[in-house]
């Protein structure tokens, strides 16, 4: 759902030669950063004018669903979903609980996203004849077993909520929020099982007032479904004689003109308790078209919010481009012209800086290939992530499209295994390696193989809790079959491919003996640097985490794609420029081990992440469960490990770039 505001060599030389830079060298080189900061800048700048003018535009909906007519008093079915609770995280099927079933339960057709979120789509006795209101329908009638009871009981003080469908809109609570643009109406999820009274008596929901909002076709007379509401009522029914066939209650009789309210007596649960399940059904004209139908669900009450993020994540950027600028610009500069001037071998000794470590610079790091694999991983993570969002501003992962989201990224993940693949290989050729084989089984097993350990864990204890959320035995089989059948293959094809391309000529030649490391201040200590060049990242992206962290585990619903396609290209040009910055800083140091640091600079964004998630655990999550609590920290882990290797290979590759840049404009005697 598409909405206006959201638019928007050289060749080798000898190790211990003195470097120079001609002046016609200088004048190719440097108007380079200049040009790529201005851009740069302009982009931005171009960005927040594009976001914040206001301008005429028209929204329009992408295919999820098609619209369906309805005449009068065509006959319409309700589908059940699942019952969630935030409180538990633990999704149970509509049925796991006795409410009234039919003779035969369908399941309906779910994609892979579907099943992966724990949706079990079902048929029900709730049904409706269009444009024809009908009250105190019966269901029911069910006696409570001691068992019954407790499950009752249990789910109520979960505060599990149940979810149903209706013309692919979810049921929903209606609630006024009032701010300064008035009194605008918003949909809570679901309803409530039930309620606990102050005595901590339990009691259910058992009759359920759904209001179907529909807009009219006057030429054609044919309606479609635009809301689906409802207040939940408990009520315990009473009735002088029971038929099967045509029950009669005392409590609700639209012939006595008795319908259900509050003021009645509301139904406990307890053994042996009699409880029956009633509902009505209420039509309303409205004048909501049906293309703007999910405005409502999607009410942004906090939009000033995220504008406060976008353009605090802004200034963040600009302050390290204009520090960037300064770098390329001036110091970088200085330096040339400064070690372009000294004639004498004495005068060259005394000299210090990132100049002096030209022979080490491009030495081979430790652990080289595990660079590679992570790198490598992370380019398929960040070519995800950037296709995902663009089909997603697009409207194509609307809500609308249950579970498209989720489907879009398992199978992006998969295709991009083949970028995976290339890079990691590229880049082991790169340095020196020859094993490519085990090269690529490493990029093809190390995040996918995290995640499925991670997962398989918490799949168990799901399972063990009978909970919806448990992968089943063949959505495991199909995601197994996409792992070692497409993903495997696609990183082996691409490893092959990266390996046989010719590695980069690297810009000065590596001394043989590496050159020994002055003693380094303590903040150029290696936690230290690392801590601190972590920090600019998150601060760009923290608050619009939260909203992310609020959709995942408080049921809500997430759409700002536009507000988050921005934030992520302030991320990736956040810790491109910080990682950069102190990459400068080590090198004047004359520290040339910065392969790993600088993975690990922006990467250490995620330790903050992480550390974010547990204080939003402390004060956001009502949790009463320790199954809660592992899904919660597994999935977390999974979450900031996943960030770790996206923005640590953002930082690597653009230190890379910039390492070969100065180093390469240097001309070696």
């Amino acid at each position: 759902y598409l909405r206006p505001n959201e638019a928007a060599s050289s060749p080798r030389h000898p190790p211990c030669s003195r470097p120079t830079l001609s002046r016609s060298t200088r004048a190719q080189i440097m108007p380079k950063p200049i040009a790529l900061v201005a851009a740069l800048v302009a982009a931005l700048v171009a960005a927040l004018v594009a976001a914040l003018v206001p301008r005429r535009a028209h929204g329009f909906y992408l295919p999820g669903v098609a619209p369906q007519d309805y005449e009068r008093d065509d006959l319409v079915y309700i589908k059940v979903n699942k019952l969630t609770s935030t409180v538990t995280q633990l999704p149970y099927e509509y049925y796991s609980l006795p409410y009234c079933k039919p003779d035969k339960v369908k399941h309906a057709a779910e994609n892979l996203g579907e099943v992966l979120r724990g949706d079990r789509i079902e048929n029900s006795l709730y049904s409706l004849e269009m444009r024809f209101d009908d009250q105190c329908k019966v269901q029911c009638k069910e006696i409570m077993t001691e068992e019954d009871a407790k499950l009752w009981k249990s789910r109520i003080e979960d505060e599990y909520r149940v979810m149903m469908i209706l013309d692919n809109l979810p049921v929903g609570i209606t609630r006024y929020i009032e701010d300064e643009k008035g009194v605008r109406k918003k949909y809570e999820r679901g309803f409530p099982v039930g309620f606990v009274s102050e005595n901590g008596q339990a009691y259910v929901n058992n009759h359920i007032r759904f209001t179907i909002l529909y807009h009219k076709d006057p030429e054609t007379d044919l309606s479609r479904i635009v809301g689906f509401e409802c207040e939940p009522f408990s009520v315990k029914h009473t009735y002088r004689t029971w038929n099967p066939d045509k029950p009669l209650l005392q409590t609700c009789d639209p012939r006595e003109k008795i319908y259900v309210s509050d003021s009645q007596p509301p139904q406990p649960v307890g053994k042996g308790e009699e409880i029956i399940f009633t509902y009505d059904t209420l039509f309303k004209e409205s004048e909501i078209r049906w293309a703007s139908r999910w405005d409502t669900y999607l009410l942004m009450a906090d939009d000033e919010i995220h504008w406060f993020s976008i353009i605090n994540s802004m200034m963040i950027v600009l302050f390290l481009s204009v520090m960037t600028a300064l770098i390329m610009l001036r110091t970088l500069h200085r330096d040339i012209t400064v070690y372009n001037q000294l004639e004498t071998a004495e005068e060259t000794q005394e000299e210090s800086g990132w100049k002096l470590i030209h022979g080490d610079v491009f030495r081979v790091p430790f652990a080289y290939d595990w660079l590679s694999v992570f790198a490598g991983t992370g380019v398929q993570l960040i070519c995800m992530t950037m296709v995902t969002m663009f089909f997603a501003v697009l409207g194509f992962l609307s809500p609308a499209n249950r579970g498209g989201l989720m489907t879009a990224m398992v199978m992006l993940y998969v295709i991009m295994s083949f970028t995976n693949g290339y890079v990691s290989a590229f880049l082991f050729r790169m340095f020196k390696g020859q094993a490519w084989k085990m090269n690529a089984m490493k990029a093809a097993f190390m995040y996918p193989g995290v995640f499925f350990c991670v997962g398989s864990v918490l799949n168990v204890f799901i399972w063990g809790q009978k909970s919806s959320g448990a992968i089943p035995f063949g959505t495991f089989f199909v995601l197994m079959f996409l792992w070692f059948g497409i993903s495997v293959p696609l990183t082996f094809m691409g490893s092959y491919m990266g390996f046989k391309r010719e590695p980069l000529e690297e810009p000065v030649r590596t001394n043989k003996i590496p050159r020994q490391i002055p003693p380094q201040p303590w903040y150029m200590n290696d936690i230290v640097a690392i801590l601190v060049g972590g920090i600019l990242p998150f601060g760009a992206v923290f608050i619009e985490l939260f909203f992310i962290l609020t959709s995942i585990w408080l049921q809500q619903f997430y759409y700002i794609f536009g507000f988050l396609a921005l934030v992520m290209i302030i991320l990736v040009i956040t810790c491109a420029e910080i990682t950069i910055v102190m990459c400068y800083f080590q090198i004047c140091s004359e520290d040339y081990r910065w392969w790993w640091r600088s993975f690990l600079t922006s990467g250490a964004s995620a330790f903050y992440m992480f550390a974010y998630g547990v204080v939003y655990y402390k004060t956001r999550l009502v949790v009463t469960h320790k199954v809660t609590t592992m899904i919660y920290f597994g999935y977390m882990t999974i979450l900031s490990f996943g960030y770790f290797i996206l923005t640590g290979t953002v930082g690597f590759l653009s230190c890379l770039a910039f390492i070969r840049a100065i180093y390469g404009s240097v001309k070696i005697d």
